[in-house]
């Protein structure tokens, strides 16, 4: 596919204000979309200023794995290679030669540029969870979900289990305990179980759409008699008791 700015980028990696550009203006963005200053290479570096993009650089990537190294897989789409850290678990699926399509992270710093690939779309969000917290990076966040299923990962984090997370070289009992206080009800409604199994994770949610905090919501729908089995019927019914306080 050709690029009228692609010609160019190897002029302006020269410059700090192209930082991120070599991928992003070719596979996700239009030429029309670069101010003017950008494109030319001749214009002042006051003027150029950074270039701003939202959304992911990549959001998957689909081709033949080619080589497969502690910690990494190539995988080639249409003749280019793309370096993809990954758990040992997914690295032991993926066979040189054969087709994967993997879920994808950029994350990009000044000073490098890289991929985590996973192969279901719940472990990237997973992932992206993870490194939401402050302070968990995404090599922090990769050793971890090296360590168990990311099911199982959730359900410890919902129940409050600091274990597996201590594992992980560089994350001690205060970093995992804010991983837990930042991301426990999260998982509670993932997983459906925003009662801690009751399957109030609907209700949960429609509750917060309401305004109400999963605090208050988890505590009212404790309070709806179990015989109400029906979602509606305990919404109703907790919307009551919220409705009284």
């Amino acid at each position: 596919m050709h690029c009228p700015f692609a010609a160019k980028i190897k002029h302006s990696l020269l410059q700090r204000a192209a930082e991120g550009l070599f991928c992003r203006t070719c596979l996700c963005h239009s030429f029309d979309t670069i101010p003017e200053a950008h494109k030319n290479r001749n214009a002042p570096l006051e003027r150029r200023g950074r270039v701003r993009y939202d959304g992911p650089m990549i959001a998957s990537l689909k081709g033949i794995v080619t080589h497969s190294s502690s910690g990494f897989v190539v995988l080639d789409v249409h003749n280019v290679g793309y370096r993809v850290q990954v758990t040992e678990e997914v690295r032991g699926r993926l066979k040189i030669g054969s087709d994967a399509l993997l879920w994808t992270h950029a994350a990009i710093r000044e000073n490098s540029h890289e991929l985590y690939g996973f192969q279901t779309h719940t472990d990237v969000t997973f992932f992206e969870m993870l490194i939401s917290v402050s302070g968990i990076g995404p090599k922090s966040a990769l050793a971890i979900m090296n360590l168990e299923q990311t099911e199982r990962l959730a359900q410890a984090i919902a129940r409050g289990d600091t274990s597996y997370l201590t594992k992980v070289s560089g994350i001690g009992k205060k970093s995992a305990e804010k991983i837990i206080v930042e991301l426990r009800d999260k998982m509670l409604l993932r997983d459906g179980t925003g009662d801690n199994g009751s399957g109030d994770g609907d209700a949960i949610d429609a509750l917060r759409t309401l305004g109400y905090s999963i605090k208050e919501a988890r505590e009212a729908l404790k309070s709806v008699p179990a015989e109400i089995e029906e979602t509606g019927d305990r919404l109703k019914e907790a919307l009551k008791l919220l409705g009284t306080k």
